[in-house]
């Protein structure tokens, strides 16, 4: 939300321009300048119904525009424009897809040995054919739960590095646990460890310049992804690297919720407790994992990593594990990836669909399918977390609610602290865990990866600790909700107007 709240505080400054020089914009200029805005109006208007995009979309911004003129002309150009959205992630997404094709290899372990039922087996060949991702049979994988855990694994697999590091964040602060990282990673270049990082431009935008130089001067290469220079006249700042990546040696990966800050550890006193988790991965899925990370370096630097010590290292390799596969989502790709598995997902249940997710706004598709599921008798729980960290976000999710519960829901607030897993589970079987949030934003604007499991001993655990984040958490109840206080059904529905234009 801080996009739109820059856009608008633009939008009052040219306003107050406007007013203290209202003597000088009478006559012949005012007209001409009304007109141009008129014209750009119109032809904004006409692009974007050429467009194709959903009524919804289409339908929001023609309201913005019509209602707003002005404003809605600088929101287009930050947020609205596909065209040149898709223009300029064209290379990116061709690049990604001939390298995935050429360096991805299908597992040497015939899939037909996964204990998956035969209903379930559409959604390994969809996340294969829009996700160009191969399941692996041979890796370990471990739920970390939480940030004591998480980092503190993390801490320790870095500190083994023999031949590189690579990390992609969206947030790296320079606190107590971003000092830990630096420390460490100022060490392992020392040893003459190659070590790249690729922190998000506007994510990590309080990172000090001199905590980004003391690892540069260390041997460190420390990458922004997609500077924006010119924040309230590009829409560059809208489209973001979500990621959270950890890649050691080629063998050894991370990828979760869980960005870097002392905030995961729980030491907000806003926040308090943070409830999150991640997922540690050993072994051939790895691989996956550092395509994904080298497809990224390569579209910020132009620097081509994909030679055999980067992807071809000695792995172990793990039986009996079960499956997992790592996806990456983003706005550079056709299909939006995460979106139409967390679709064919839910779509898939048989038993019960459980979603933990600290911003829940779905588009209609994933709406629809999540009551279609309740009104059919599957469990359909979903669990958010009842503090706001983004009040706009927090109050478009809860608009949703009403209607869901309606259909047989059951909706639950997480009350011991923060809750921020980005976690899907369906028939304690298959899961997803990354770090795309279900709402629109991870759906069409940032880059995001997940890894899907099946029918792995991480399920397990992530169907345990889903059960005990139940036990923090209070049911919401619907006639209690529906008496909320008008000023609060006022918020959520105009929060909700924004939820298509995100």
């Amino acid at each position: 939300m801080r996009n739109a709240l820059r856009v608008i505080i633009f939008a009052l400054i040219v306003a107050i321009f406007l007013f203290l020089t209202k003597n000088y914009w009478e006559g012949k200029l005012l007209g001409v300048l009304s007109v141009l805005i008129s014209c750009s109006v119109v032809f904004i208007a006409f692009v974007i119904s050429l467009e194709n995009r959903k009524p919804a979309q289409t339908i929001a911004w023609l309201a913005v525009l019509g209602s707003f003129p002005l404003v809605g002309f600088l929101f287009y150009l930050l947020f609205g424009r596909n065209y040149w959205q898709q223009r300029r992630f064209k290379k990116k997404a061709e690049f990604d897809e001939e390298t995935f094709l050429k360096f991805q290899v299908q597992t040497k372990w015939n899939i037909t040995q996964l204990p998956i039922a035969e209903h379930q087996r559409p959604l390994l060949h969809l996340a294969y054919h829009i996700g160009k991702s191969p399941v692996s049979l041979a890796s370990k994988t471990k739920v970390l739960t939480n940030g004591q855990e998480t980092f503190s694994t993390i801490f320790d697999e870095l500190k083994k590095a023999k031949h590189h590091i690579h990390l992609e964040y969206y947030i790296v602060r320079h606190d107590e646990v971003g000092q830990q990282l630096k420390k460490i990673l100022m060490e392992k270049a020392k040893q003459g460890v190659h070590i790249r990082f690729l922190y998000d431009a506007v994510g990590s935008w309080k990172l000090s310049k001199s905590y980004i130089q003391e690892l540069r001067d260390a041997g460190v290469e420390m990458i922004p992804f997609s500077p924006v220079r010119l924040p309230f006249l590009n829409n560059k700042i809208n489209f973001r690297n979500h990621r959270k990546i950890i890649v050691i040696d080629g063998t050894t990966g991370f990828v979760g919720g869980l960005n870097i800050g002392d905030e995961y550890l729980g030491k907000n006193k806003y926040f308090g407790f943070w409830r999150d988790t991640h997922l540690w991965i050993h072994g051939e899925a790895v691989r996956t994992l550092q395509l994904i990370f080298l497809q990224d370096w390569y579209y910020m630097t132009e620097e081509k990593l994909f030679t055999p010590e980067y992807l071809s290292p000695e792995l172990v390799h793990y039986e009996g594990q079960g499956g997992i596969q790592l996806i990456a989502g983003g706005p550079d790709q056709k299909w939006e990836v995460i979106k139409q598995l967390y679709f064919a997902m839910i779509t898939s249940a048989q038993r019960s669909i459980w979603i933990a997710s600290p911003y829940f706004v779905p588009d209609e598709d994933i709406l629809t399918a999540l009551k279609v599921a309740a009104l059919s008798g599957i469990d359909v729980r979903i669990l958010a977390p009842k503090r706001p960290d983004k009040k706009i976000v927090f109050y478009a999710s809860r608009s949703y609610f009403p209607e869901l519960l309606e259909a047989g829901v059951k909706i639950y607030e997480y009350g011991k602290g923060f809750l921020h897993s980005k976690v899907m589970i369906v028939d304690g079987e298959l899961a997803s865990i990354g770090t795309a949030n279900m709402d629109m934003r991870s759906f069409h604007l940032n880059f995001e990866v997940n890894a899907f499991l099946y029918h792995t001993d991480s399920t397990n655990k992530l169907v345990a600790d889903f059960m005990e984040d139940l036990s923090d958490a209070n049911e919401i109840d619907y006639e209690a909700f529906q008496r909320r206080p008008l000023s609060i059904r006022i918020a959520e529905s105009i929060s909700r107007l924004l939820s298509p234009l995100l």
